[in-house]
């Protein structure tokens, strides 16, 4: 990995962590490559990425190609600083929809940019990891690598607010307000 993405990832810490907390330092396991060069809001469903696992970790993906889907972690590593301070926003920036607490969001302005996405795994060829829809641009630095097991990721129950249910409707079926 390259010194730029170590001080990346190092950027987010502090020595002056909480009192009583212990401070956080992650080291890359590797690095996302597509064509993605700039953060977009949407379009990810169709992004072919690679996620190149840093070469003495190779084997650590032994068996991993047997599973259809894995959780990906990651460092939101364009996000500035400054803009990480924020603990209410609107999500997606529409004042239309409610002031939350940024944990209550998707946002990638965060405390900590950590993304978090399950994706379908296409292919694994040594150390490479081909994927789709993995909302990440092009260098970001990959912290972990796990497999998804519905048995225990999934979760059957879950309820989400109806102001989500509302965005999460208008996102499948974009032409359903036009006809109402």
């Amino acid at each position: 990995m390259t010194e730029r993405i170590r001080r990346s990832v190092r950027r987010g810490v502090t020595a002056t962590a909480t009192e009583g907390m212990p401070i956080a330092v992650f080291s890359p396991i590797g690095m996302v490559r597509n064509a993605v060069k700039e953060p977009q809001m949407g379009g990810w469903e169709s992004v072919d990425s690679r996620i190149i696992v840093r070469w003495e970790l190779a084997d650590a993906l032994d068996g991993i190609e047997g599973y259809s889907h894995v959780i990906v972690l990651f460092w939101i590593h364009r996000v500035p600083e400054e803009e990480r301070g924020a603990t209410r926003i609107h999500p997606m920036g529409d004042p239309a929809l409610p002031l939350l607490g940024v944990f209550a969001t998707r946002t990638q302005l965060r405390p900590n940019p950590i993304g978090v996405s399950v994706v379908p795994l296409l292919a694994r060829k040594g150390n490479v990891l081909r994927v789709r829809g993995l909302d990440a641009i092009d260098g970001t630095p990959v912290l972990d690598v796990k497999p998804y097991i519905p048995h225990y990721d999934s979760v059957p129950q879950a309820t989400i607010p109806a102001w989500a249910s509302e965005v999460v409707a208008r996102r499948l079926h974009p032409r359903a307000d036009e006809l109402s």
